[in-house]
């Protein structure tokens, strides 16, 4: 009874993966670790293995496609365009100083040990009027009407010479409706130009009062404007931002540009960047969006590669189309109003420079605001999932290879082949310690060549869970007759299959280490720790074979020369037979 009992405890501990969830876990957290090295900080340990589905990335462009390094490049005022850098303070010019003060005012720039603290546009804006030495001292903040992404406006409230003057900023398409005797098609004619050449453009205004309007609001108080001016800003693309689109694009990949810019500025620069590629490839802008029906939207939105100026509502829709269409997003935020966006996102990206709320809502946050490390992410993410397969692989057919052994040996009239105390060895040693090793193995070769994993494939498709079955069949088999042949020839049996089972499954995980590449072909040192926890492993199992006293407490018995001979070349086969198979299915395309 005691003997049938310890029996099935032996084969319930060979048939279930205990190691599995503890493996998994140790990789993810690896990955995390690993990925902080190059300012990607994982929120929730899943999001390392979603990265590897991920088939849309829906990207802001300031300061993740570019360098967030804006300044001043032209300037339209008095109904003449000029480079920022011939544009000069007119003493009697009215007009060209009322728009420098509106840099210098209309702005939420902060100084830090005399360094400005903010939003790239206005450090630019501010940094313009100091050029031209503009004085701010005498005119002081007295009241705002704060910027938001709904109206894209943003006034602020002056005293000055004891009038009151208020500036506005914000959307050129927005504001000039706003404003009266302006030449609204002339300001818009010259928008479009200074679009047309990836210029960043934003509208200035003013207003006088004869007093300060108490609690003032977007619906009264930023209207019948007087138009100033123009400004075009260029933020250049980052220098690593070209490969990085291409990168995505061949690992099947599609890159989506979200702006607040004008929708010919965007263009611009999706298509110098390489996100719009062909006539095929769409750009909506947010009011395009808002009146255009779910039905139409949904049958392009695949086509969408830019969207100017849209709502954070908006962002949410965008994912909810895109995740009807079957595909797994990663949607980037920074506001407090991306919240819901990132959340519904199947990856929730947030950048370093964003708000708390952003950061909470997402998944991992981009430190550096760097697009190329989405990328390097998402590779990392592929990397992981690989080598968390492979060890699904390589713990499934080894458990199977013990299973089947203990299974089908009283079936042929052979003893029970092993313990109870040789299965929990085996899965303390040559289970445990080299599968947690593999999760320090290399990216493979083409990992960025290959189209996303569906997210709902089997970890048994692609022919694992064929390999478990014949693997664990084969050692299963070599193990029987190994068996057989010992209690023939009087050896040790038990003790040949146990070192057997041991030495197979080493072999079989160094099969293992790549999916399409020969182990042959493979640098050996590569992953110095499966290497190092291999022979660890084999001076463990040396170690309970050998030593004396330990041989009572094991069950085992010392081997001679000839039977250790055997039972290394039989362990040998399994690695050979894995890696031909591998060769075949290569060169046929079978799995």
């Amino acid at each position: 009874m005691m003997k049938t009992t310890l029996t099935g405890i032996a084969l319930a501990v060979a048939a279930i993966p205990e190691a599995l969830p503890a493996v998994i876990t140790v990789s993810l957290a690896l990955a995390a670790n690993k990925m902080i090295r190059f300012n990607c900080l994982i929120r929730k340990l899943p999001a390392v293995e979603t990265l590897g589905s991920v088939t849309y990335i829906c990207t802001d462009k300031t300061g993740t496609l570019t360098k967030n390094q804006m300044h001043v490049e032209s300037v339209f005022v008095n109904n003449r365009t000029d480079k920022q850098s011939k544009y000069k303070l007119g003493q009697d010019d009215e007009q060209r100083n009322l728009l420098l003060q509106a840099f210098a005012l209309n702005n939420d720039v902060v100084f830090d040990n005399n360094l400005p603290k903010g939003d790239s546009t206005e450090i630019a804006l501010l940094k313009a009027a100091q050029e031209q030495n503009i004085q701010t001292d005498n005119w002081p903040r007295i009241e705002e009407i704060p910027f938001d992404s709904e109206r894209k406006l943003m006034t602020t409230f002056h005293k000055h010479n004891d009038k009151i003057i208020s500036f506005t900023k914000g959307a050129p398409d927005i504001l000039i409706p706003r404003c009266d005797k302006s030449d609204g098609e002339e300001s818009l004619n010259r928008v479009k130009e200074m679009a047309e050449k990836g210029y960043r453009v934003l509208g200035f205004a003013y207003r006088y009062w004869d007093v300060l309007p108490e609690m003032p609001n977007s619906e009264s108080h930023e209207t019948n404007l007087h138009f100033l001016g123009l400004a075009g800003l260029i933020d250049p693309p980052r220098d690593e931002v070209f490969d990085s689109i291409a990168q995505c694009k061949t690992a099947g990949i599609v890159p989506v540009m979200i702006t607040g810019d004008h929708p010919l500025t965007a263009k611009v620069i999706a298509q110098r960047i390489g996100i719009l590629s062909n006539e095929s490839d769409l750009v909506l802008t947010g009011q395009e969006f808002a009146t255009s029906d779910d039905e139409s939207l949904f049958a392009n939105i695949e086509k969408i590669k830019v969207y100017a100026r849209v709502s954070p509502e908006q962002k949410l829709k965008i994912v909810n189309m895109l995740q009807k269409k079957g595909h797994y997003v990663a949607m980037t935020g920074d506001g407090v109003n991306d919240a819901p966006a990132l959340k519904k996102a199947d990856i929730g990206i947030a950048m370093g420079t964003g708000t708390d709320v952003s950061k909470e809502a997402a998944d991992m946050v981009i430190l550096d605001d760097d697009f190329s490390t989405m990328i390097k992410a998402v590779q990392e993410g592929r990397r992981v999932y690989d080598n968390i397969l492979k060890f699904i692989k390589y713990i499934m057919s080894t458990n199977a290879s013990e299973l089947l052994t203990l299974l089908l040996g009283p079936m042929i009239g052979l003893p029970v082949a092993l313990l109870p105390i040789h299965i929990l060895w085996l899965n303390l040693t040559s289970d445990g310690l080299p599968a947690i090793s593999l999760s320090f193995e290399n990216a493979e070769k083409d990992i960025m060549n290959r189209p996303p994993r569906p997210p709902k494939q089997s970890v048994f498709s692609d022919g694992r869970g064929i390999h478990m079955i014949w693997v664990g069949i084969l050692m299963a088999g070599v193990a029987l007759f190994l068996q057989g042949w010992a209690i023939k020839n009087g050896s040790p049996w038990q003790t040949m299959v146990f070192n057997f089972l041991c030495l197979g499954q080493l072999g079989h995980v160094m099969a293992v280490r790549s999916e399409k590449q020969s182990g042959f072909g493979m640098k050996m040192f590569s992953n110095k720790l499966l290497i190092t926890a291999g022979l660890l492993t084999l001076l463990l199992q040396f170690t309970v074979t050998f030593i004396p006293f330990l041989q009572p407490i094991f069950k085992t018995e010392s081997l001679t020369f000839k039977e250790f001979v055997i039972v290394g070349l039989a362990s040998l086969l399994i690695y050979v037979v894995v890696e031909a198979r591998k060769m075949i299915s290569n060169k046929y395309k079978i799995r």
